[in-house]
């Protein structure tokens, strides 16, 4: 069975990269995965919550493999979720009403 390299380095060819981490924290997280069908198009989340992010959430739209940091005043920002996720304006109005609920 094949060994898997350890968090702290990785071999390659025989030898062992040197890599300057800027951070490398293991954290408990605790993801939601919700998938419901809008008047516009499936969605497929999933919206991890952690400390990492002041109080926002990632959220992952695995139909698209997009994802963002959300929090209540970014689903304030115009076309915040239609750049994030490439959605049409219409299916961003339709996921923002989702999000507002859970965020």
């Amino acid at each position: 069975m094949m060994e898997l390299p350890k968090w702290s380095q990785r071999e390659r060819c025989g030898t062992v990269e040197d890599r300057f981490y800027l951070y490398n924290d293991l954290v408990d997280t605790k993801t939601r995965f919700i998938s419901f069908m809008g008047d516009e198009s499936r969605y497929d989340l999933a919206i991890t919550m952690t400390d990492r992010f002041y109080g926002k959430k990632l959220v992952l739209n695995m139909q698209s493999n997009r994802f963002a940091i959300i929090g209540p005043d970014d689903l304030e920002e115009e076309g915040y979720l239609e750049h994030a996720f490439a959605l049409t304006e219409a299916e961003a109005e339709e996921l923002s009403h989702f999000l507002m609920e859970i965020i």
